[in-house]
């Protein structure tokens, strides 16, 4: 086989593993460059193949975001967990989702959170299950505004006793 068939044979090769990944869910930029270096294709030929997929609409860091975004936001994380995992995987802006979400929301959504993990007692001054439980909207991606807001929020039939 000669040289040019062989570097031929790998970029089907490397397109076809690319193609594949992208089949199976959104990957971003990054999150594919890394997948393809790990399978030792050459770096050049990878940025290249890249370029293409983008150029045909197959690999978008946008629609990436978004659908990465959305996907994190049903499982109930907030806006500093989900934009610190999209800078991971190479991503440096803010999906349109997010954008969208006003404070209130993020509130609404740690209120929620938190009623659905330890429900919406009043913790007055145990310190020990407030710290827990702001720990846990913390590991969340929750800002300490949102997180203070949450925990200051008690069930209305569990005040009037």
């Amino acid at each position: 086989m000669s040289k040019q068939e062989n570097h031929d044979d790998q970029g089907q090769k490397l397109e076809a593993t690319a193609l594949r990944l992208l089949a199976r869910r959104e990957h971003s930029r990054l999150e594919l460059t890394l997948k393809l270096r790990q399978r030792r294709f050459d770096p050049e030929r990878i940025e290249q193949v890249l370029d293409d997929c983008e150029a045909r609409g197959w690999l978008d860091d946008r629609r990436f975001a978004d659908m990465y975004a959305r996907q994190r936001l049903e499982q109930g994380y907030g806006p500093v967990r989900i934009l610190g995992e999209l800078q991971q995987r190479g991503v440096h802006h803010s999906p349109d989702c997010l954008a969208a979400m006003t404070e209130a929301d993020w509130r609404r959504r740690a209120v929620a959170l938190r009623e659905r993990r330890f429900g919406l007692s009043d913790l007055g001054d145990d310190w020990p299950e407030k710290t827990r439980q702001a720990r846990f909207l913390s590991r969340r991606g929750f800002s300490h505004e949102q997180i203070e807001q949450a925990l200051s929020v008690v069930r209305r039939d569990e005040t009037d006793g």
